[in-house]
């Protein structure tokens, strides 16, 4: 069975010019076909992401990253394109070495239009479609990256107000957190005073009971705060798990 190379040659010369447009056409409808599937898809994955950012702890390094992999996906996506016309013109026999096509495409998909490679001119048809094609998908692509890119502002906008209202959390929890360990001193150091002033008028016997019973008072005092600190750093993770679904749970919720 001939191939298809060889079965282009035996079109007569008149006729390769609109062979060329009906070949060029036919790869174009199809790149541009998959070029709007791949851009679909790197936007619903963008999309997914930041639905997923928006909701719990801000993490600006990872919206950061999900930006600049959509931007990297959609240059793979010209890349691809690329290769495929290359690739295509190799396996039509209209440029002998993938190397050669590539760089021929690229000029050409690009509207540079500078390079030493060409087609034999009853084929250079082709030149103009593979040009066309890529405004196509450039001009597919530049809408895509606005939405993308207004997205990303917008997301970079609510994560850095989460960010400071986290810091607000954070900062308040040790704040309570520091009340709670000065209000444990003072009042250590007056049941001290108080114990004191106790053993003083008591027999030895009675100082050890008094002395042991104020060594059982601070044990049970530091074990009532230490659980009134778990308390406030829960809620503080609570809070921030909470960021992005609506404001700061209150101390009742939390008591729920």
């Amino acid at each position: 069975m001939p191939s298809l190379s060889s079965l282009l040659l035996r079109i007569p010369d008149e006729f390769k010019p609109l062979a060329a447009i009906g070949i060029g056409a036919a790869i174009l409808v199809i790149l541009v076909l998959l070029h709007g599937v791949g851009l679909h898809t790197i936007l619903v994955q963008f999309k997914r992401s930041e639905i997923r950012l928006r909701v719990g702890r801000p993490h600006r390094i990872r919206a950061a990253f999900v930006f600049g992999w959509s931007v990297f996906l959609m240059l793979f996506l010209h890349i691809l394109e690329i290769t495929t016309w290359a690739f295509s013109l190799v396996y039509l026999g209209l440029i002998l070495r993938a190397t050669n096509a590539i760089y021929f495409v690229a000029n050409a998909y690009t509207t540079l239009g500078y390079g030493t490679v060409d087609l034999d001119p009853h084929w250079r048809n082709i030149s103009p479609i593979i040009a066309i094609s890529g405004l196509f998908t450039f001009a597919w692509t530049t809408s895509t990256l606005v939405s993308i890119v207004s997205g990303y502002v917008k997301l970079v906008e609510q994560l850095e107000q989460e960010r400071a209202t986290e810091k607000d959390l954070r900062t308040a929890a040790r704040e309570a957190e520091w009340d709670v360990l000065v209000n444990e001193t003072k009042t250590e150091h007056a049941d001290r005073l108080e114990t004191r002033k106790r053993a003083r008028e008591a027999s030895f016997l009675e100082r050890r009971k008094i002395w042991k019973e104020e060594k059982q008072k601070e044990k049970d005092l530091e074990a009532v705060d230490k659980a009134e600190i778990d308390n406030l750093r829960r809620k503080e993770r609570l809070d921030e798990d909470k960021l992005g679904q609506g404001p700061p749970s209150s101390d009742s919720e939390v008591g729920k």
